[in-house]
């Protein structure tokens, strides 16, 4: 049963309330993710910079220092060429070997070897040590390559003051009169400078400044990630193999000693077999991102979560609006005795579904019903008898109304009325059967003469008639009217003038 007009909740305000919210939320989040991100990578930017720079300045102080270690090679060289320093004392000819050698830092033994890699000359003796080498990859190179070069040699470690001592080698072949291999000029550097100059250096916690050589030996690492480092062989991880292809660059990468994320900045030594590498803490490199993105994340989970929030509780209240507003509105169509709509919300769908009817051309019927001797009955049962029997009544119009565009309602006193869209007379009719029946089948009230009935007058309009709503009104009416006065508890159609 129909009895006003159905009110769907605010779906639509709601839908677009919440898509708007969703849309803000969405759109904050974006914007703050751009914002993060280009952070992000503007941190990562800086990080290459700064270790670029870095690096450029290790190459450059370990140029010019082995250009130094080079020079007192070559200065060793000539001298050894010469054949007038035979002639001279052995002090004078001890200077002129080694006069070079004393500008090159952190410097070990200049030493010259041999053929057979024998001591002939050492830089802090007149008379040199009987002493082999032999065996050594300073000497091999030279001695089974006539193309080497200046070498540098792997890491060793000499007794030296009670302890051990780090050292590298930088050697040159040197040349007989007939261009045979005549031995080998070795200047030897601890370690400790590449310590010194590491140190000198700001990289952060978990970071490192590491010095290879083109075969993946390390020979210089501050600070230490490990004990043993120097000397390790690194050719075999994955990320030496990317330093060597690419030459000089940066890439982020696990790295295979810690297994931490790092930044690696690389190159070359000038033109020597030596590698640089500034190695960054993934950690470091965004530390202050990851405060900086902590904040912002939390801020931004904050205000997007009370906007939420705010929506939800600006639903609910609408909501909440809208019950009220639809208690307000049954309210106000509806008759508070029987339930049924009242002669207000009667007044108004008549008129809607009379202006759909003309529009549609289907036929629309009008019921006037009318509780019998009703005056009587309230004054032998008083109000709260008639009361309960206009409520009786309006349960069985109201049980027989079914289809949602109907509409039954209490037009006044104990006069009640239907309205039905879309229905012929003949359908009308059942319907009018079925009320003015299940009526006066109704449990008898106890003292009552006879049982309670109605009166049903009815008119239909179709495409053929030629009613006004008025007329229709009026014609139900007087239906109405004709059926009391023909005996009541009986249906009275009225005439349909085409």
């Amino acid at each position: 049963m129909s009895q006003h007009p159905a009110r769907t909740p605010p779906e639509r305000p709601e839908l677009l309330l919440m898509l708007g919210s969703g849309l803000a939320v969405a759109l904050i989040v974006i914007m703050v993710s751009a914002l993060l991100i280009r952070e992000h990578t503007s941190a990562l930017q800086a990080a290459k910079r700064s270790t670029t720079n870095i690096a450029q300045l290790i190459n450059a102080d370990v140029l010019r220092n082995v250009e130094l270690y080079d020079l007192a090679l070559q200065g060793l060289i000539a001298a050894t060429q010469r054949t007038d320093l035979s002639k001279v004392s052995a002090d004078i000819r001890h200077l002129v070997q080694f006069e070079r050698s004393a500008a090159a830092p952190f410097k070990g033994e200049v030493l010259l070897l041999d053929a057979n890699g024998s001591v002939v000359a050492d830089s802090s003796t007149l008379k040199p040590t009987p002493r082999s080498f032999a065996d050594r990859d300073f000497f091999l190179a030279h001695k089974n390559a006539t193309q080497a070069g200046l070498f540098i040699s792997r890491p060793f470690k000499i007794q030296c003051n009670c302890e051990q001592v780090w050292r590298i080698a930088f050697s040159r072949r040197v040349i007989g009169a007939d261009g045979e291999f005549a031995g080998v000029a070795v200047a030897t550097m601890r370690l400790a400078y590449f310590d010194q100059l590491f140190n000198s250096l700001t990289i952060g916690n978990s970071s490192s400044v590491n010095l290879l050589n083109d075969h993946g030996i390390l020979l210089a690492q501050q600070p230490l990630l490990e004990r043993d480092m120097i000397n390790k062989d690194l050719s075999d991880f994955p990320n030496f193999k990317r330093i060597v292809r690419d030459g000089s660059g940066s890439f982020r990468a696990v790295s295979g000693i810690t297994g931490k994320e790092r930044l690696y900045t690389f190159s070359n030594v000038g033109e020597l077999p030596l590698i640089v590498v500034v190695v960054l803490s993934s950690e470091d490199v965004f530390a202050p991102w990851n405060r900086a993105a902590m904040l912002t994340g939390g801020a931004t989970g904050i205000l997007c979560i009370g906007l939420l929030w705010l929506t939800w509780m600006l639903r609910r209240e609408l909501r909440r609006r809208y019950r009220a507003e639809k208690v307000l509105s049954e309210l106000a169509a509806t008759d508070a005795l029987t339930g049924l709509a009242n002669r207000r919300m009667l007044d108004q769908r008549l008129r809607l579904e009379w202006d759909r009817a003309q529009r549609s051309a289907e036929p629309l019927t009008l019921l006037m019903i009318d509780v019998d001797h009703f005056k009587a009955f309230n004054d032998r049962h008083g109000h709260h008898g008639g009361d309960e029997a206009l409520r009786n009544v309006a349960q069985v119009i109201g049980n027989n109304i079914r289809r949602p565009a109907d509409l039954a309602a209490r037009y006044g006193g104990e006069e009640f009325a239907v309205v039905l869209p879309a229905t012929d007379s003949r359908g009308a009719w059942l319907i009018a059967e079925h009320i003015r029946n299940g009526v006066e089948h109704l449990p008898q009230v106890a003292g009552a003469e006879r049982p309670i009935t109605v009166s049903i007058g009815m008119c239909t309009w179709d495409k053929r008639s030629r009613l006004s709503l008025e007329t229709l009104l009026l014609s139900a009416d007087q239906a109405l009217y004709e059926a009391k006065h023909s005996g009541r508890n009986r249906i009275v159609e009225a005439e349909n003038p085409a």
